[in-house]
């Protein structure tokens, strides 16, 4: 299978890759680097075209050929939305309905997108199924809508094959903490790393569904290897309930340090829990085993010694 992923010298992207590669499956990658590292596929057998999903002319030329799209390009962090909201818009929005045309007019046979968790934001709801009403709190949630309507009206519309998830709270090697939009867990570990006190948004008892990326990688290949279509959208997590300050003692626990906590101000947009309902999830992939939270993070701790 000759699979395009979008995004591919991302944390998810690199890693989907790897997956890909593994399982006998031909991989091109389309990526700006805006986000993502060139470093985090080298050494790969990859296909790799340096350009942009806004850029209409190279995303199609990389849709020539291909079965199946893995979509993951996006600028991420709600943070960078609120204070650069036109941007987030344009590269996850338009660049998701981009995707959808070039691949409809390339006959692509299957194309998975990457929504989020974020969609259901002042929901209070937990767990949280698909079904639920959602109600963003920030453009970047707006736009991971966009994205994951865009791909389900394509099934409507153009007969297209589309899968949308939604994921939650993605961890792992290749996550990297060095700049302001880093996610929770690399940013613990490099604090604790270089022996600074962990910083948390609040009081720490914001909540999150924490899935290891090995784990959404094996998802994402069974979706493409399978051609699986469904006509709503899918939570991609496993119904965990960490809060960060559990978080806080697990990691503590694998890594053998006590880490230190500094508490800084809630920051806006942010939403308070998160946990999957799954039962969508299982029954499209009963195959997939999640790795346990404990064990990804001492994965994760250990590619980030490794990588100073």
């Amino acid at each position: 299978m000759r699979i395009l992923i979008t995004g591919g010298c991302g944390f998810i992207g690199s890693n989907m890759a790897r997956t890909a590669l593994a399982a006998g499956h031909s991989v091109r990658i389309i990526d700006d680097l805006s986000t993502g590292y060139a470093q985090n596929i080298e050494g790969l057998d990859v296909d790799f075209q340096h350009a942009s999903i806004l850029d209409e002319g190279r995303l199609n030329s990389a849709m020539v050929g291909i079965d199946s799209v893995v979509h993951l390009a996006a600028l991420g962090s709600v943070p960078r939305s609120v204070k650069d909201p036109i941007s987030t818009h344009e590269v996850n929005a338009r660049g998701t309905l981009n995707v959808i045309i070039a691949a409809r007019d390339n006959g692509v046979g299957h194309l998975s997108v990457a929504s989020s968790s974020s969609v259901y934001g002042l929901n209070p709801a937990l767990p949280k199924g698909e079904r639920e009403w959602v109600r963003a709190m920030s453009p970047y949630a707006v736009s991971k809508l966009a994205t994951e309507q865009y791909a389900l009206a394509a099934q409507q519309s153009f007969g297209m094959s589309t899968l949308a998830f939604r994921f939650f709270n993605v961890f792992g090697p290749q996550q990297r903490a060095g700049h302001v939009y880093a996610a929770v867990i690399p940013v613990f570990l490099e604090a604790l790393k270089n022996g600074l006190p962990l910083p948390i948004n609040g009081d720490g008892s914001n909540s999150r569904d924490f899935t290891y990326v090995t784990t959404v990688c094996a998802v994402l290949l069974a979706a493409a290897e399978r051609q699986v279509n469904h006509a709503e959208p899918v939570n991609l997590a496993y119904g965990t309930n960490t809060s960060l300050l559990d978080l806080v003692r697990q990691i503590g626990d694998v890594t053998g340090l006590e880490p230190k906590i500094r508490h800084l101000e809630p920051r806006p947009g942010d939403v308070k829990h998160s946990q999957a309902k799954n039962d969508t999830l299982v029954s499209l992939f009963p195959e997939i085993l999640p790795v346990p939270l404990k064990d990804g993070l001492s994965d994760t701790y250990k590619w980030f010694q490794e990588n100073p």
